[in-house]
């Protein structure tokens, strides 16, 4: 009964913020983005008992797939442990309630379970097993495989939000946990070790026999165990105050930036906000993901003549970054956004610092998308118009354009599935800039060649470059036709 009206005052709780009703364009936009999912997903469902059956001749679909399965959900670990936002409740009205501390617990651990994101991938579990499962051993070795793969999930969302809550998730962290997924993917890639034939074989085991989903569904109440010994531990605020402290490594010495006067000092404050809070910590752990989109193009001989498509994929990734970070350049500092203003800091000072920020980002991602040049030449000469593209005209949209956007945002919060802050306006922002370029560049190719599109936007860009002063006059304008604007909306809290 407890649980319930936590449940029920959650509810209410959300539907009565301000935010919900502000930004029901954009629940109402991602809702019909997940209907596109859920399509894509059940597309998948059905079609993957036959893409499997023509990757291995000796191994059916089933195998195949319990072979990948500890790939699948590791991966599925580290992803949940940076971008699975921690479920959190206002305890102090509840701590002088008649209310147990273990109904609270239970409230924070077992709420991310009831999520309908978690039960996504059943679109594609469940038509696999009717397919091919059934087919091949049975309807109860299909239930079995359903439950287990639920049981999997379940396990992610809590031994995720373990490892979050124990260890953080500071940057050491991200890279240490990339590093054992590559070793891991590496050792079975080269064949010096085959976690492949382990997984087939423990999965397999899981699925086939009798009884076998109890093992996940046991590895399901060893993470709910551990969590219950960490909050024992951990219940009250003041038990997290060494944590805190030890979690604030992030005070990187960036003195070599007052060099550079204001406008390295403003730089060196941005660079702090973004390593020391949430949201901006797991939109650069994202970025590391998303460096790899190229992978999906590159490597397909199926997009080699859509030159549209894949320098929409090279500006993507040569400029990650400036894009994650540029649509929200300025809402990042709404929290002092009115302290900001009041300092002795010119306009054009602050957004130059922003400016070289994101050109900075720029070329961090043109440097780390080098291996892509492997490719061939085509890949070499798309990344460079792209990056002096980017640097050139997309740069000056992005700061001109931002202003327009006046939310607030939260920094504490996670990104992962937080839309806080976002409203159609940043929709409207990122579509010219991302797809403009695709569109012309699809028409210039089609009409004429990819060299004259990659010259085309080459000029754009370098004459961009050497414009700086006069558009920048213009965002420096821009801004301040918007700066009461952005206070106001600044101002509001969700």
């Amino acid at each position: 009964m407890v649980i319930k009206d936590i449940v029920k005052f959650e509810l209410l709780k959300s539907f009565r913020a301000q935010g919900f009703y502000k930004n029901l364009a954009v629940n109402l936009l991602l809702g019909f983005f997940a209907l596109y999912m859920a399509a894509i997903f059940l597309f998948l469902g059905f079609s993957l008992d036959e893409i499997l059956e023509s990757i291995h001749d000796k191994l059916n679909p089933t195998e195949l797939f319990c072979g990948a399965m500890i790939y699948i959900y590791a991966f599925g670990l580290i992803f949940r442990f940076f971008m699975q936002q921690l479920n959190t409740i206002n305890l102090p009205p509840y701590q002088v309630l008649p209310v147990k501390r273990s109904a609270l617990v239970n409230f924070l651990l077992l709420k991310p379970l009831f999520s309908l994101l978690n039960y996504f991938h059943l679109l594609v579990i469940v038509p696999f097993a009717i397919q091919s499962v059934a087919g091949y051993y049975g309807v109860t070795v299909a239930v079995q495989f359903v439950l287990s793969n639920i049981f999997m999930v379940w396990f992610n969302s809590l031994m995720a939000s373990f490892l979050k809550r124990r260890f953080g998730s500071g940057f050491v962290t991200f890279v240490l946990m990339l590093l054992i997924f590559s070793g891991v993917v590496a050792l079975d890639y080269f064949k010096i070790f085959s976690f492949f034939d382990i997984s087939k074989q423990v999965f397999g085991f899981i699925v086939e026999k009798p009884f076998g989903a109890i093992i996940p569904l046991f590895l399901v109440l060893v993470a709910y165990g551990l969590n219950r010994v960490f909050f024992s531990k951990n219940y009250y605020p003041e038990s997290f105050n060494k944590k805190i402290k030890a979690d604030r490594n992030y005070n990187a010495n960036l003195s070599f930036l007052n060099r550079f006067g204001v406008v390295g000092e403003i730089i060196s404050m941005e660079l702090k906000l973004i390593l020391r809070h949430k949201r901006t910590k797991s939109i650069l752990y994202m970025s590391a993901f998303f460096l790899l989109y190229g992978l999906i193009f590159y490597t397909r001989d199926a997009y080699k003549d859509m030159d549209g498509m894949l320098f929409f994929v090279a500006m993507f990734v040569t400029g990650l970054l400036m894009f994650m970070f540029g649509q929200w350049v300025v809402s990042w500092d709404s929290n002092h956004f009115d302290s900001l203003m009041t300092k002795n800091i010119p306009i054009r000072t602050y957004l130059s610092a922003n400016y070289y920020l994101l050109i900075a980002f720029n070329v961090l991602c043109f440097v780390l998308t080098t291996p892509y040049f492997l490719f061939g030449m085509k890949i070499v000469y798309m990344h460079l118009a792209a990056f002096v593209f980017n640097s050139g005209v997309n740069v000056y949209l992005l700061i001109f354009l931002t202003t327009f956007n006046n939310k607030r945002i939260d920094l504490s919060k996670s990104s992962a599935m937080n839309y806080q802050g976002t409203t159609f306006k940043n929709f409207l922002i990122v579509f010219p800039i991302m797809f403009l370029p695709m569109i012309i560049v699809g028409v210039l190719s089609s009409f004429f060649s990819m060299a004259v599109a990659l010259w085309t936007l080459t000029i754009m860009g370098v004459a961009g470059v050497v414009m700086h002063r006069q558009l920048m006059n213009l965002c420096v304008a821009q801004f301040n036709r918007r700066k009461y604007a952005l206070a106001e909306g600044f101002r509001e809290s969700e």
